[in-house]
């Protein structure tokens, strides 16, 4: 082995893996992933997180960890949601490169060898593009669509269509997702393609799912979209505004049409008009500045730990961030 073999050896990649209910489905990914990770000129730590799994998943970890010494786990106390498990994964990582997937082989294992490659040649940040998905109808595909066009419009933050929870990062840009970035309403693949650096695209078509089903439900996705857009837009807060404004404008148009047309009209009837179009206004304008206030204090008051970690294997530390 030369001694550039020596050295780029010595970096570590660190690979973590969502897990909830993936019993049928962890088996195949560790052989196929771990296999590739060989191939690769960084060593390699796999770290799986077990978002409060309720079928075998986290006895099958233990026996790929007692197995492997590379492999890792980090076991939560209950299920906190996939975007949790990846900042646990972010926090536990030691790497000098990170890179999450999950664990139904949807993300290919085959892509590892690339990430790595543009880690050598200097990039910081891979988001991965979707480009094709095979377990995608047509509705999910228009909505998925529609979400990016959606946020775009309303964003200050310019989002990559189709990227994914498939990215990679290295060891300084983690540093920032551990130290700040700490919201409970989160959307980590924004934050991803928000923190700069120096940043770079890959692209890859999405497998079928080895096993099981999505996780996400269309409440789930739904809510997820919605806490996406107030996490990367302050728009929503700004509608009470711009509805009392519509509707101060529409009370004095009103108002001078009656005004011209005040023959067929009933007694009193401007006046009423014009008065309830103005209190509403005004109501929607009191709604939207206070909106933007509560919105700060909430952010700021809740202080819940993103994810609480109930147990590690071949882990040093435990804890909760």
């Amino acid at each position: 082995m030369t001694e550039e073999q020596d050295r780029k050896k010595e970096k570590l990649l660190s690979v973590v893996v969502s897990v909830y209910n993936e019993e049928q489905a962890l088996a195949e990914f560790y052989q196929e992933t771990s296999r590739i990770l060989k191939t690769l000129p960084w060593d390699y730590e796999l770290i799986f997180v077990n978002d409060g799994s309720r079928d075998g998943s986290l006895s099958i970890l233990a026996r790929l960890s007692e197995a492997d010494s590379r492999v890792k786990v980090v076991d939560f106390s209950r299920n906190f949601g996939h975007e949790a498990a990846m900042i646990a994964g972010l926090d536990y990582s030691r790497g000098d490169g990170i890179v999450c997937m999950d664990a139904d082989l949807q993300h290919p294992p085959e892509c590892l060898p690339d990430i790595v490659s543009r880690f050598e040649e200097g990039y910081q940040v891979i988001s991965m593009v979707r480009t094709k998905n095979a377990d995608a109808g047509l509705i999910k595909n228009i909505t998925s669509s529609g979400f990016y066009w959606l946020i775009n419009a309303i964003s200050d933050v310019h989002f990559e269509p189709n990227a994914s929870d498939f990215f990679a990062l290295d060891k300084a840009v983690a540093r920032v997702l551990q130290t700040s970035y700490r919201e409970k309403v989160r959307f980590l693949r924004g934050y991803v393609q928000n923190v700069g650096f120096k940043k770079t695209t890959l692209s890859y078509e999405a497998r079928p799912r080895v096993a099981g089903e999505s996780k996400y439900s269309l409440k789930k996705l739904f809510i997820f979209s919605v806490n996406t857009i107030l996490c990367f837009s302050n728009m929503p807060l700004k509608l009470g505004i711009y509805a009392g404004m519509v509707s101060g404008l529409l009370g004095l148009a009103v108002m001078i049409y009656t005004l011209f047309t005040r023959s067929g009209a009933p007694s009193g009837y401007a006046t009423i008009v014009v008065l309830i179009c103005f209190m509403f206004a005004m109501l929607f304008l009191i709604v939207g500045i206070i909106g933007e206030y509560i919105a700060i204090l909430f952010t700021e008051l809740k202080d819940r730990p993103v994810y609480i970690v109930s147990n590690t294997i071949n882990m040093e530390n435990n804890g909760e961030r």
